[in-house]
């Protein structure tokens, strides 16, 4: 169950996220929105393949995937790439800005939380009815 959750909250993710680069107006508002969508969604993909890690373990690794992302801008590669082939420029970014890697932050740091809430809150609730008599 945890990886459908998963699944559904990264599609809704994926089209905030489109919706956010087709709609929004070029600006620091949707910059730092689609940093922050593109963060989380690396999360909840880290949580994903790992569904038992910890929400915190999840964020780390998702952050050194997006710190990392941003860095490699720096050698230009990305923006070459998003030029031959647009599409990439969703996954590698094109040039490098100190100010995404606040926005990835903040994005991960809402997905674990709300991850960790989430897990906190199904693992408290009481056993279904069929678990009960199954006993």
């Amino acid at each position: 169950m945890r990886r459908f959750i998963l699944a559904l909250a990264a599609v809704v993710v994926v089209a905030a996220g489109l919706s956010v680069h087709a709609f929004a107006p070029a600006g620091f508002a949707g910059d730092a929105t689609g940093d922050a969508l593109y963060a989380a969604l690396i999360f909840l993909l880290v949580a994903f393949v790992v569904p038992r890690w910890p929400s915190w373990a999840a964020g780390s690794v998702a952050l050194i995937w997006c710190v990392g992302v941003e860095l490699f801008q720096l050698t230009g590669l990305p923006e070459l790439w998003g030029a031959a082939f647009r599409p990439l420029t969703l996954v590698f970014g094109t040039t490098f800005s100190a100010p995404d890697l606040v926005f990835y932050a903040l994005g991960i740091a809402v997905a674990a939380v709300v991850d960790a809430i989430v897990r906190r809150v199904r693992g408290a609730a009481p056993p279904a009815a069929s678990e009960t008599t199954a006993r």
